[in-house]
């Protein structure tokens, strides 16, 4: 969890940029499937979607109450897919690549009424 944060924490500043996979312009499951990479973890392809559905299949969700530094935060719009996702770096706030004009960022986590219940916890 330290290695991938450390990775995205790196990435602060980059450009966004749809399918965006690095080095210089990220997409948000394009920084979080680097960061995770670059610590050994599988967590899913290039996708939020894909990623929630890794994280569900390995039994790796937990409740968004207990949310914990390194886990991943999913946005979602409701019917099964994921518009979004961050890795939540504590205290309420999330590295993430966000949207065009927006950089990789640390932030506070927005939008809550379309936050899933659920975290992925890619490590134990």
């Amino acid at each position: 969890m330290d290695v991938a944060i450390a990775f995205a924490s790196a990435q602060l500043g980059d450009r966004y940029g749809l399918g965006g996979f690095g080095p210089d312009v990220w997409d948000c499951s394009g920084l979080t499937k680097a960061a995770y990479a670059a610590a050994g973890v599988y967590i899913g392809s290039h996708s939020a979607t894909n990623q929630y559905r890794t994280m569900a299949s390995a039994g790796r969700l937990v409740p968004f109450s207990e949310v914990q530094r390194g886990d991943l935060v999913f946005w979602t719009s409701g019917g099964g897919d994921f518009y979004h996702n961050a890795i939540y770096v504590g205290g309420g706030q999330i590295i993430e690549a966000a949207d065009y004009g927006k950089p990789v960022r640390i932030h506070s986590i927005w939008s809550p009424g379309d936050v899933a219940p659920y975290v992925g916890r890619p490590t134990g």
